[in-house]
């Protein structure tokens, strides 16, 4: 299967889901995102690849972030994201594009921190609150990123999301320094 019937798929399922979960009909959905009900019905059927201004609206109308839309590998509580997985969404022939490296739903707080680690060094995390979620990707180095006392080897290029009301530690056991860009999601005091 290809990385666009992936999405595609990926897309349709998550959508129907997400759309059940909130309680919406298709014509309730198509008035919240602007979108016609055969375009939503076309979609959660994987017979279309709307394009991300249309998966955009659909996203907002739901409350989910796109990363969340095109999922397709909900799982374990730590998610690598290989750079060659991150997904393209735009591109013109002339070399410009973007790409959804990692995302996730952001309720609460959310930060972004600039991390720099020089070889043989590590930095430990007491647990954050149940619900807090960290994004890192890794611009230099290997980070070697440790959850509950597992460890996960992100490279450069590659990215990771992790439940970060767990212990955590971020360790650099290679010989270059280590450099990534951090984000985190607390979620909102009830």
């Amino acid at each position: 299967m290809s990385d666009l019937e992936l999405l595609t798929q990926s897309l349709a399922r998550n959508v129907k889901h997400w759309r059940t979960v909130r309680g919406f009909t298709l014509d309730v959905l198509a008035a919240r995102a602007g979108v016609s009900r055969g375009m939503l019905i076309q979609i959660e059927q994987a017979r279309t690849n709307p394009s991300i201004g249309t998966v955009v609206k659909i996203g907002d109308a739901l409350g989910v972030s796109v990363t969340t839309l095109l999922d397709y590998e909900r799982g374990p509580k730590v998610r690598v994201v290989p750079a060659d997985r991150a997904v393209r969404l735009w591109h013109t022939e002339a070399g410009s594009y973007n790409r959804l490296l990692a995302g996730t739903e952001a309720p609460g707080p959310l930060e972004m921190w600039d991390w720099r680690l020089m070889p043989g060094e590590n930095s430990p995390s007491e647990p954050h609150p149940v619900g807090t979620v960290e994004l890192v990707h890794v611009t230099t180095g290997v980070l070697t990123l440790t959850v509950d006392g597992e460890d996960h080897l992100v490279p450069a290029g590659a990215s990771a999301s992790f439940e970060a009301h767990l212990p955590h530690t971020y360790g650099n056991r290679g010989e270059a320094p280590m450099e990534m860009v951090m984000a985190v999601s607390v979620p909102p005091v009830p």
